[in-house]
This record gives C-alpha cells, structure tokens and sequence, in this order.
C-alpha cells in the first residue's frame, strides 16, 4: 500500500437493526477515507450512528445489528467479509478500540493486571507468564501509569476515571496497531484530566504513526485534536473536510447548531463579545436558531440580581473530615472540604468549580444536609442549619431541592414519570392527589415536556428527556434554592444546551437561586454569574464570572481555563 493510499477506506456503509418491525437503518450510506497517521474525528449527538459506523468496522456490533451494505476496506481488504476467526486477528492486533465507559469495560471483579495480561496473549504479544507480565508492566507505563507493577495487583474501582481510562488506552495500543479507534474515550472526565490523557495518546498515536478516528459529540474537542471532520446525523454524513474550516465556517444547519450548542466555543463568544463591548445577538451567532444558543444564557443569567441582593445560602468557614479505614482498625482523616467560606445572592447563580475530588460535590452534601460538617457555619435565609429541628430540617428540604449528574441513576426505573414528579409531594404531604396532579401537569409544562410522558418509564426516555424529567422533580414543592451537580456533564452538547436555556428560563421565571457544580469552566461561562474555584477542598479563586474568565488570578484557574476544549482555535469574525 502506499503512502498516498488509505489506510481505511468506507464505502456506502449500511448498518441496520432487527427489530420486531423489521430491520431500522442506523448507518445509510457513509464514506470516508483514513490515512497512515492521520487522525479524524467523527461528531455527532447520541443516535447519529457514530458509535454505530466504529463498531460495524471492527465488527463489535450488538446482536441485532448487522452491516446490509457497502465495504470497509483496511489495507485492501474488506472486513465486512471477514470470517469470525480472521476478523479476531485484525481486531486488537491491527486496529485497536478504546471504549467509552472505562469502568463497564473492565470487569470489576479481575485485577488490572489480569485483565492487561489476558489481552497481551490474546494478541500473542507474549506467551511465557514472565514475558507477558513484563509487557504488561510496559504497556501502563506507555500508558502513562506510575509504579505499573503495583498497578497490576490493584482492582478497577481502586483507580481513578482518568487512570481507568489510561489502562483502556494502554490496553488499546499493547499491540502498536495501525489504527486506533477512540470511542468517547474522555466524555466522563474533568477538563484537566482529559487534556492530559488526550496529549498523552496524541503523543503516542505520533510517535508510532497510528491513524487515529476520535469519537466524540463535542466539535470543539474534536477540531482540537483532529486533522479531518466527520459530522453525522441520522446516519448520513452532513458535512466532512479540514477540522478548523469546519468550525470557522460550518455551511450545514445541523453543524451550525453544533457549533452554537458547544459550551466551549460560546464561552469563545462570549468573551469576545465582552473584550470588545460587542452585543450577544443570539441571531448573529453562526446563523444558529435562538433556542439552542448558549450565548443567550449568559445574556440572561444575573440580568436581574441586585448588586446588593442578601445571601440565601452562606457558608462561614466550612470544613468536613472523613476518617478513612486503612484496613485494620486504624484509620486516617481526610480533610474533603477546608475552611470554606462563600455566599450565593438570591435569583442568582454560583458555581463551584474543581477537579474530582476538589471537594465541591461535598460542599453540596453539606448544604443539603446529606453529610454533617465536621465544624463551620452553614446558613440559609439567614438560619443556622444546624438548629432546625427534624420537622423544620424538612421544610427546608423542601425548599431546597438537587438534580444529580446521572438522569437514569437517579430515577426510580420501577416508577413510572408521573409518580417520580410527584413523589417529592407525597413525602412532604403537599395537597391531595387531584391537587398533586395538576402540580405535576404543571411542572411538566414549565420544563417543556408532553404529558403523554406521564405512564412512561425512565428507560424510554432519552438522555435529556430524563434530565428535564429530574428538573421538573425538583420543581415540584415550589423550591427557592436547585443544588445542581454536575446536571449537564452527561449530556450531548445539543441536549445540554436545550437543559441550559431551560434552566436559565426557570430562574428568570421562578427567581430560582442555583449552587451549580461543575468541572467544566466552558459551561459555568455560559449559566453562572459567580464562581468559587476549589482545589484540593479549598476555595483558591472566587469572584464574578467576568472577573474569573477575564483576569484569573491562580495558576490552577489558569490551567482549568487552558483545557477548555477548542481554547487555541480563532473561531471567524
């Protein structure tokens, strides 16, 4: 093959699913070529059939998924029509997979080194026991995994998401493929962890001339770290060609509103906007439609809060120390939030930023009195929490509702939509069931959602649905403060932004006060109005959303800000 041929080439790829309908076409029609070295990126939202077109390459398809049409061509040959026992020798050993979920994709009950070592034989990278636990070893520490051979002794849920996923991307690249194909690899990490793990397998993908195609929904990221954009929607390729071309001049509708949608590049915006004194006309905005620019949010978020607004929420010198079993009866405290101190305006926002383990989803469980501090004052509406007594601690949980990061997780899937809204009015013996009825008609409509969804359950719902759903069961008892954590951190950047405006509009509706946690500095930018940055369970930076974003004042608001996906592409003027 030379070097002017493709590595990969996919031509007219169909992938349908049998159903009890018939077969449903999820792939119609897709090609693309993939050069020696070159990296591409596929985007789209959930259900484009990006996953769907990876898959069918490698044949990793679910079992009522089959490729009807076209070729998939690798070096000439085409895998559609490969035995099972020849494509298992192209599988892993000539084009490699990093999965998604890092913590589903390695059993939880085999040690990492196991699961290390059963791929090295697998590919026959090693057969003696000694060599393949010394390629084991190798194969972290290409991974970028410190003191690898303790690492083999230890168990999935001993490592962090980041070191989940380097141990997949090691697993990935043991046999030194000539393609690599990286399935949402980085969806569920921080922004820090995630630029560090991406410029790792950059660096690695370089160094061995590895193609790779990088699967993603964020097309900020994707023309970051890609070469070439393939943009998918409902099973067709919608645009395709240089990734910074794309982004500067997206000429589809449905990649303009990709664009428009991305937190990271309406952060871009936005900022621009406020560097030059230039208004936030939602209309002007890659020609996107209003609903889905995020640009409007930040337009609206704080718009009305007073300057002198009085704290609805204040924390004074806040602390929480777990103690830590060591496995014997010994134990070690942990300090997870240090003397920490903020006050959050009524009908205002305020974000609490940091890495995993920064401490702000425990500030959060403090407030809600999920978790006691250790020592400190915790206030709302100006009352010490840790007065109330049980009855009064229920009233103010009433008043104070959260929506968690996982829709599904947090959804009772044995109840069905109608009574999850309308749980929280039962606990709280608000009103009789024909007045918690119309409630929850009511809440329905605030989040914009049918009231066919009713009778149905959370696993026929789709991502944002579930999360509107969530919202909408906060709503219920007509509370003042949301404790939103991580609420958009799941989701596509289309629904995400559809969650976003919807929470933007409720604020401004319902002079609602959110506590909002994140990682993700791009979104505070386009929802908060003030922001407090923790590291390590301290407050290191805390001021206004301009201020922050304008003039950060630490090293580590720095760093957060730098992994904003896309931060280095001039967008167009």
């Amino acid at each position: 093959m030379s070097a002017a041929e493709p590595l990969l080439r996919i031509e007219d790829l169909k992938v349908s699913f049998k159903t009890s309908d018939g077969f449903v076409p999820a792939v119609r029609g897709v090609s693309f070529d993939v050069y020696p070295g070159e990296t591409i990126a596929i985007v789209g939202e959930s259900g484009s059939g990006k996953s769907t077109t990876a898959h069918a390459i490698i044949n990793l398809l679910p079992g009522s998924g089959k490729v009807v049409g076209g070729r998939v061509l690798f070096e000439g040959r085409d895998l559609a029509q490969l035995g099972r026992r020849e494509m298992e020798a192209v599988r892993g050993k000539e084009i490699g997979l990093v999965p998604q979920d890092p913590m589903n994709s390695l059993n939880p009950v085999h040690r990492i080194g196991f699961q290390v070592e059963e791929t090295i034989r697998a590919n026959g990278l090693a057969s003696s026991k000694r060599e393949v636990r010394k390629r084991a070893i190798e194969v972290l520490k290409e991974a970028g995994l410190a003191d690898a051979d303790q690492r083999l002794r230890q168990f999935p849920h001993e490592f962090s998401g980041g070191m989940r996923q380097r141990v997949l991307i090691g697993i990935g690249l043991s046999s030194h493929p000539k393609l690599l194909i990286a399935d949402e690899p980085t969806s569920a990490l921080d922004v820090t962890v995630q630029k560090k793990i991406l410029d790792h397998l950059e660096s690695l993908t370089t160094e061995r001339n590895t193609a790779l195609i990088f699967i993603t929904h964020d097309l900020g990221l994707a023309a970051e770290r890609a070469e070439h954009l393939v943009v998918m929607h409902r099973g067709l390729i919608v645009e395709s060609g240089p990734a910074v071309e794309i982004l500067q001049n997206p000429r589809h509708p449905y990649t303009q509103r990709l664009v428009a949608a991305a937190p990271s590049l309406a952060s871009k915006r936005i900022q621009a906007a406020v560097d030059t004194g230039a208004s936030l006309d939602s209309a002007e905005v890659e020609g996107a439609p209003a609903s889905l620019d995020l640009a409007t949010v930040a337009e609206r978020s704080g718009a009305s809060v007073p300057s002198d607004a009085p704290p609805v929420i204040e924390f004074r010198d806040v602390t929480k120390v777990f103690k830590i079993r060591t496995g014997g009866p010994r134990s070690v405290a942990f300090t997870a939030v240090d003397q920490v101190s903020f006050q959050v305006p009524k009908g205002s926002t305020m974000a609490l930023v940091g890495e995993s383990g920064s401490g702000k989803s425990t500030a959060a469980k403090l407030l809600l009195r999920l978790e006691d501090k250790t020592s400190g004052t915790i206030l709302v509406n100006g009352t010490d929490v840790d007065t109330l007594d049980r009855p009064q601690l229920l009233a103010l949980r009433g008043k104070m509702q959260p929506v968690f990061q996982d829709p599904y997780g947090s959804l009772d899937p044995l109840h069905n939509i109608g009574n999850t809204i309308a749980e929280p009015l039962r606990v709280h013996k608000v009103g009789d069931a024909a007045s918690r009825k119309a409630r929850v008609l009511e809440v329905l409509d605030q989040v914009a959602l049918p009231t066919t969804v009713l009778t149905r359950y959370p696993n026929e719902l789709s991502g944002g649905q579930r999360q509107r759903v969530a919202i909408a069961r906060a709503l219920a008892l007509k509370p003042e403060i949301v404790v939103l954590d991580e609420a958009v951190s799941a989701l596509d950047v289309l629904v995400q932004a559809q969650v976003l405006n919807l929470l933007a509009e409720l604020q401004s509706e319902l002079g609602l006060t959110y506590l909002f946690i994140t990682h993700d500095l791009a979104v505070v930018r386009v929802i908060a109005d003030y922001v407090s940055v923790m590291e390590r369970g301290r407050i290191v930076e805390q001021a206004s959303v301009d201020e922050v974003f304008g003039n950060p004042q630490q090293q580590y608001t720095r760093d957060l800000l730098a992994a904003i996906p896309g931060a280095d592409i001039p967008l167009a003027g």
